[in-house]
């Protein structure tokens, strides 16, 4: 979906520790204090797909932050021309640097993580990990990959579809893309596909209790499921929920009645100017969307 970059758009690049540069798209509102969303990209989406989310949440009195992930969209090095990575370094090493990049450019405004899909599980696990550095979550189309979450008819082909990118993933180090699923290391797709398997949030090389922290997380959630959303039914979003027992939750499910015409997975982008001012609503004045 291509989308004109609005007018005042700043551009931020941020070095991480062990030499990945990932790109910021910035765009500040007049008020210093104005609270920051900070949007996370689904798997293998580019920052400039939310570019119209940007703007609407913008225009509802927010200043927004859209992150390439490490290896998406402008962020080097490339998929593959770098050293693997999985969630430990996304949650571990990049997400520090872009909050602490975020919290330096907007030092007075409260930050509050934005996540779609995939990305929404990298700010809760964040959040949960860092909870004093973060105000509030919103995901959207953000549910469990554990097999069981799905409805019934479809556990088992889940089952098969995750262990069968898991295995490609070990044969070629990494996954080509194909099923919905964009190209990625096989890093990512490693933690993935584990989680997928056993419900728990693994990364390899990480010394955190993901899954305590999560049962921990006390902080403001507004979890956003879609009706038209077969990568994240509304059963896995509910067993994410379930995850998350000490937080301040509030849910939000569209459907047909909702307003919104597009309700699928990443369409839902098209209705932004729907979907943004009600999540600065629930940012700013704590109002659950209707």
């Amino acid at each position: 979906m291509p989308a004109e970059a609005p007018a005042g758009l700043e551009e931020i690049t941020v070095a991480t520790p062990d030499g990945a540069s990932l790109a910021l798209r910035v765009l500040a509102h007049p008020d210093a204090a104005a609270p920051v969303a900070l949007i996370l990209p689904a798997m293998a989406i580019k920052a400039k797909f939310y570019l119209p989310l940007v703007k609407a949440l913008h225009a509802a009195g927010l200043s927004a932050v859209v992150a390439d992930l490490r290896a998406q969209g402008a962020s080097t090095p490339a998929l593959g021309a770098g050293p693997g990575f999985g969630y430990r370094e996304l949650i571990e090493t990049d997400l520090p640097a872009v909050v602490s990049a975020v919290r330096t450019r907007f030092p007075a405004a409260p930050l509050h993580l934005f996540g779609h899909s995939v990305g929404g599980q990298l700010a809760l696990l964040y959040a949960a990990a860092e909870p004093d550095r973060v105000a509030s979550v919103t995901t959207i189309g953000t549910g469990s990959v554990y097999w069981r979450s799905f409805p019934a008819a479809r556990r088992l082909s889940i089952l098969a579809t995750t262990q069968w990118v898991g295995l490609v993933c070990r044969l070629r180090g990494n996954w080509p893309g194909g099923g919905g699923i964009g190209p990625m290391t096989g890093g990512v797709m490693a933690d993935w596909v584990r989680h997928a398997r056993t419900s728990r949030y693994r990364p390899r090389g990480s010394s955190r209790d993901y899954d305590r922290l999560l049962g921990e997380l006390s902080l403001p959630l507004l979890v956003i499921s879609l009706d038209n959303d077969p990568l994240g039914p509304e059963t896995t979003v509910r067993f994410l929920c379930r995850c998350l027992p000490s937080a301040d939750l509030t849910r939000w499910h569209l459907d047909s009645s909702s307003g919104l015409k597009h309700l699928g997975h990443a369409s839902w982008i098209k209705d932004s100017d729907l979907v943004g001012p009600a999540v600065a609503a629930w940012i700013t004045a704590g109002k659950a969307p209707a």
